[in-house]
């Protein structure tokens, strides 16, 4: 199993066929439990105003790249804020 510098790494330089559930432990670890679990999709909270979520995408087995992308911008965001605190 890769840890989550490992995903973090591979979202970077190959966002294409990043796994759902590797998603999920990333999204897992930065922001909590989902807010809403389905099928197919799964909404975390983050922390700042305007449009406070991530919204993940399963599609057969692996995470949309655009999701992959918005999570990796939502963690930048998220460091960011957090050293810039």
């Amino acid at each position: 199993m890769p840890t989550l510098e490992e995903i973090i790494a591979r979202m970077r330089t190959e966002p294409r066929g990043i796994r759902f559930v590797d998603l999920c432990r990333v999204c897992d670890r930065y922001f909590g439990r989902p807010r809403r679990k389905g099928t197919s999709h799964r909404v975390y909270k983050t922390p700042w105003r305007g449009d406070p979520r991530v919204n993940i995408q399963n599609d057969k087995g692996k995470a949309k790249t655009y999701r992959v992308k918005q999570v990796l911008r939502a963690i930048e965001r998220w460091e960011y804020e957090k050293h810039s605190a």
